[in-house]
């Protein structure tokens, strides 16, 4: 599904990823982890796009990332960020919808019910009228995935999907993306907690210092 090769990437003298090579599977949860700085966020970023790269190659499917094919690039791979990103001054459902009328150009009608539905789907069909000021943390990010959600990608990106979150929170978030998982729905979760990588990966990847040094399962990587 997402085939990574010798991606290095520098910010000027330093360099943040270093010959990286990683294959990520078609309907497998892949858990990207290592301490602060090592490269986990860069990396999520240079597969859609929002970070160039010096040097090697990322696949998505059948495209090659490049200035060419961002755009097709980004319809396939969902992002959902740390702090959420949602419109302030759209509500909920406006949030959900916005992307499928004005990029897939869905009817309005169409964009509901599917929005509708996936809020459902993350457990906040009750709170589709609400503004991101009214919502907490966690009813902000699961908005956040159900926006990625709605553009019907092949894969979903998560950087840090959980770090701003109290426990509690946390766990609104994790259940989420546990329901995800087990439908089969191809997440690359970008995280440094632990019970994260347990609950939901099927294969963990360990960065240090912008180099791969572990890959397998998370019992094996973790420990």
């Amino acid at each position: 599904m997402i085939a990574i090769e010798k991606l290095t990437k520098r910010f000027e003298k330093r360099t943040v990823l270093d010959a990286v090579t990683i294959h990520l599977a078609r309907g497998k949860v892949s858990a990207i982890v290592g301490p602060s700085g090592c490269g986990k966020s860069t990396l999520l970023r240079c597969i859609n796009g929002l970070e160039t790269f010096d040097e090697g190659t990322i696949r998505v499917g059948d495209l090659t990332v490049s200035p060419s094919t961002l755009q097709r690039i980004r319809l396939q791979v969902g992002m959902v960020f740390q702090h959420y990103g949602l419109f302030a001054h759209m509500s909920a459902i406006g949030n959900v919808m916005e992307a499928p009328v004005h990029v897939r150009g869905l009817s309005k009608a169409d964009a509901r019910a599917r929005a509708l539905a996936l809020l459902e789907k993350v457990g906040l069909s009750h709170r589709r009228d609400a503004f991101p000021r009214e919502l907490s943390g966690g009813e902000q990010q699961r908005v956040a995935i159900a926006r990625a959600l709605a553009m019907e990608p092949a894969a979903l990106l998560l950087d840090e999907p959980t770090a701003a979150l109290d426990p509690e929170r946390k766990t609104e978030v994790v259940k989420v993306l546990e329901s995800l998982a087990k439908e089969g729905t191809t997440m690359v979760v970008v995280t440094h907690e632990p019970a994260v990588v347990r609950g939901i990966a099927d294969v963990a990847i360990s960065l240090k210092n912008g180099r791969v040094v572990a890959q397998g399962t998370p019992a094996e990587v973790l420990s």
